[in-house]
């Protein structure tokens, strides 16, 4: 009985101290969350680590020639942990003052005293993080790497700096839309190459190793990355910036003279539909002019008269309407259903031939063409403009592109004015780019191609893919209608509306627009266009210029776009050797005459008459020094000059007819005389007879002529 008790008491002995424990267990638990909960919940968040992405350089672009359009530039977060074990506090103190006026003198965004009263404070506060500066150039980094304190480096200086990357366009406006911008200034909203690129430029991000620490800072563990980031690829544009300053200027002079909302601008290569240029200006508050909207690409608006090469294109593909077809205009007036169509002027004869229709633009000619035609299947005339990829975007590089419209028959809006209508500008909408390439196309023989804005992707200056130019249809037209609607533009230029265009040196050929844009306050408001090629004998390069709402009296597209369209044209023929005629293809029929030559070196002398075709050399000499004369106009004659034959026997040589440099070379090189020149060109006489004997060192004077 008593061993029962004596178990049953170690037993409940044993239970109450486990409950004790348990109990205690229980109180400390309940006294750490709640009561010091706070103090460690802080404690575990300042030791809290994580890896963090570090963003890659991103790729450049680059313009057709090499030029730097966009590129990333690395900006820095400098900071400081003031509080780090590896400062003591006399070191601190003792170098604090000197740090704060190299603060200070850098960035001169504070003063001397501000700088030290903030690294001081920090210090005294236990702040593990002091943001010394934000947005630090690479440049000034380096400069702050060798400041008191921050020379120690991150553990024994505490200094710590992130990179970030700043995308910079060192041509400011230039093509600024073209270019474009990711999440542009924090809206949100991507354009351009850098949107339609963004997979190709962005590259890899790369991963850091983070601790957090007091102040919810988050500050590098390592000095490397974990995981280093892999830059993107750069790409090169089609743009060429010596022409975009060209055509953005022209275009914003054009603009201010008359007072125009907006207008835009594109600069095309015919074969490969490289745009070269593209320009886009709309008038703000203040009346200067910016980039703010991709009008050439994202904004569809009537065609106006320009539309009038595709209405003849159709008449000429089913109909084989002849150039010297004649239709009656009248007064320059007309009625379709009660509803007007009129010219800008009255015509000095009623009767015109298409051809001459296409060169004034006359907006009767063209409707009673089309309807004496289509009239009774005006179905056709739109399946035509369908044929020539008129309905259909271009799916180009660049995203927004607007979507072009051509109602059909079907079309709600339908009525028994939309066949004229349209053949001459109304009832459709067309981006300018739109148009322009159907122009190429035609100029193209036929070959419609799609617009490039990229030539190439690189990775290191390594091209790792190019870009070939593609077709979208092969032929929207037959050869036949090419040769009679390059006629009708040439004809615009040489005796119609574009006739301000003749008289370069170069022909142009091409079509103006005039556009009504409907009534603001009270008043109509037109855009003027002009679309075209050049040289016309060898197209190269097409061209559109769109200026919209002009606010004075001019708004006629031969005369407020046209010289636009010449000064990038002049700009272009002038540095494109390409499409020059070369001046020296043919063999001259004569022989070419001989120079004057001055004596010298004879292998040096044939080299030259070789280049400029001189072959009648008469070579009487075997020694490496001529003289020289002409002995009639296509020949020159050779005899010896012994000149180093003659020095090293002691004689004086004779050096009229050479030049300095030869003489230079032969005297003084070899210490034979010391040379004295008067004048310039060769040598006329000398100091010294030829012949005379002389000592080395002998001062001779040469006047030369």
């Amino acid at each position: 009985m008593e061993e029962k008790k004596d178990i049953l008491w170690r037993v409940y002995l044993i239970y109450f101290i486990v409950c004790l424990f348990g109990v205690a267990i229980i109180s400390k638990i309940c006294f750490i969350q709640f009561a010091e909960g706070d103090k460690w919940r802080a404690q575990a968040e300042s030791f809290s680590t994580k890896y963090i992405d570090i963003e890659a350089v991103r790729g450049n672009i680059y313009d057709a020639n090499g030029s730097l359009l966009a590129t990333s530039l690395p900006y820095f977060e400098a900071g400081m942990d003031v509080n780090t074990d590896a400062i003591s506090k006399d070191f601190f103190y003792d170098n604090v003052d000197s740090l704060s006026f190299c603060l200070a003198n850098l960035f001169k965004d504070k003063t001397q005293r501000e700088y030290k009263r903030a690294l001081t404070k920090a210090r005294k506060e236990g702040d593990r993080w002091v943001v010394l500066q934000r947005d630090v150039s690479y440049t000034d980094l380096q400069k702050m790497k060798k400041f008191p304190i921050l020379r120690k480096g991150k553990n024994r200086g505490g200094f710590i700096y992130l990179q970030t990357n700043k995308r910079e366009r060192p041509f400011q406006s230039l093509a600024a839309r073209t270019i474009g911008k990711l999440n542009d200034n924090g809206t949100g909203k991507s354009y351009g190459l850098e949107l339609a690129c963004d997979s190709i430029l962005l590259g890899k991000s790369g991963h850091r190793l983070m601790q957090k620490i007091a102040g919810n800072v988050w500050r590098p563990i390592n000095d490397d990355n974990e995981i280093d980031p892999e830059d993107g690829n750069d790409i090169v544009s089609t743009i060429d910036i010596n022409v975009q300053d060209v055509a953005e200027n022209s275009l914003m002079n054009s603009l201010k003279k008359h007072g125009a909302d907006h207008g835009c601008l594109i600069l095309m290569e015919i074969k490969t539909g490289e745009v070269k240029a593209i320009a886009n200006l709309k008038k703000g508050k203040d009346s200067s002019y910016v980039e703010n909207l991709n009008y050439a690409v994202g904004v569809a608006t009537v065609p106006g008269s320009t539309i009038k090469l595709a209405s003849m294109i159709a008449l000429m593909e089913d109909y084989n309407m002849k150039l010297d077809e004649l239709v009656d205009i009248g007064d320059g007036t007309c009625y379709y259903s009660n509803r007007k169509v009129s010219d800008a002027e009255r015509p000095e004869k009623s009767n015109l031939s298409a051809l001459e229709v296409f060169e004034h633009s006359s907006n009767v000619g063209v409707t009673k063409l089309v309807t004496r035609y289509y009239a009774k299947d005006p179905q056709k005339f739109i399946d035509r403009l369908y044929k020539m990829n008129l309905n259909s975007p271009l799916n180009i590089d660049i995203p927004g592109e607007a979507v072009p419209y051509f109602k059909n028959t079907n079309d709600k809006t339908w009525s028994q004015i939309s066949l004229q209508w349209i053949s001459h500008g109304y009832e459709s909408r067309i981006t300018p780019l739109q148009i322009l390439n159907f122009y190429s196309a035609v100029v193209n023989n036929g070959k419609m191609m799609r617009p490039m804005f990229v030539k190439e992707i690189r990775n290191r200056g390594k091209a790792i893919k190019t870009f070939e130019p593609q077709v979208i249809n092969p032929s929207i037209c037959s050869q036949a209608s090419v040769d009679k609607a390059k006629k009708m533009m040439e004809a615009v230029v040489l005796n119609g509306t574009g006739k301000g265009l003749k008289g370069s040196s170069y022909q142009i050929a091409g079509k103006t627009g005039t556009a009504q844009m409907g009534l603001v306050n009270g008043k109509m408001t037109y855009q003027a266009s002009f679309v075209g090629y050049f040289p016309a004998d060898n197209p190269k390069y097409a061209c559109i210029v769109v200026v919209s709402a002009p606010s004075g009296d001019l708004y006629y597209g031969g005369s407020v776009a046209g010289p636009v369209f010449k000064d990038v044209a002049d700009k272009v023929y002038s540095t494109s050797l390409e499409i020059h005629k070369e001046i020296n293809s043919v063999q001259p029929k004569y022989a070419v005459r001989a120079p004057m030559v001055k004596d010298g070196n004879k292998l040096e002398i044939q080299n030259v008459l070789s280049a400029l075709q001189v072959k009648n050399v008469m070579n009487n000499s075997n020694g490496e020094w001529v003289s020289t004369s002409t002995m009639d106009s296509s020949s020159v004659n050779f005899s010896s000059k012994n000149i180093e034959e003659t020095l090293k026997r002691g004689i004086v040589p004779d050096l009229v007819g050479m030049t300095a440099r030869d003489i230079l070379f032969l005297l003084e090189n070899n210490n034979y005389m010391h040379v004295k020149l008067v004048g310039s060109g060769a040598v006329s006489s000398q100091s010294l007879t030829p012949g005379t004997t002389y000592t080395k060192g002998t001062k001779i004077e040469l006047t030369l002529l």
